[in-house]
């Protein structure tokens, strides 16, 4: 049983509520990827990424930033740096509505 993505299940298991594979959080919406900018927080984390907009007026693009907090499962080992995969999901506390699901650096070593 999966979490409905294409998303590899951790090999540690835990026993966080808030965790899509072990516990009964269910996962819905968008998916991002971004790199983790602190992990100074209990269970969670701060994951930045890039955009290009379009400035008609310059004929330029413009680059522009999305920061949010999100959810980081105990059976996820994140550091500061990583590149992550992150899925909305429901509020979880005041700030935070996603969940990170994935560590993207381990897939890149492998190859």
């Amino acid at each position: 049983m999966g979490i409905g993505l294409d998303v590899k299940e951790p090999e540690q298991e835990c026993d966080d509520k808030h965790c899509p594979f072990h516990g009964d959080l269910s996962v819905r919406g968008s998916t991002f990827t971004g790199e983790v900018q602190s992990t100074k927080m209990q269970k969670s984390a701060t994951v930045r990424w890039e955009t290009a907009e379009s400035v008609p007026k310059y004929e330029r693009k413009e680059r522009r930033n999305t920061k949010i907090t999100a959810h980081v499962p105990e059976c996820l080992d994140i550091e500061e740096g990583d590149d992550v995969g992150i899925v909305e999901s429901r509020p979880i506390s005041k700030t935070i509505s996603s969940v990170i699901v994935q560590i993207r650096n381990d897939e890149e070593g492998e190859q």
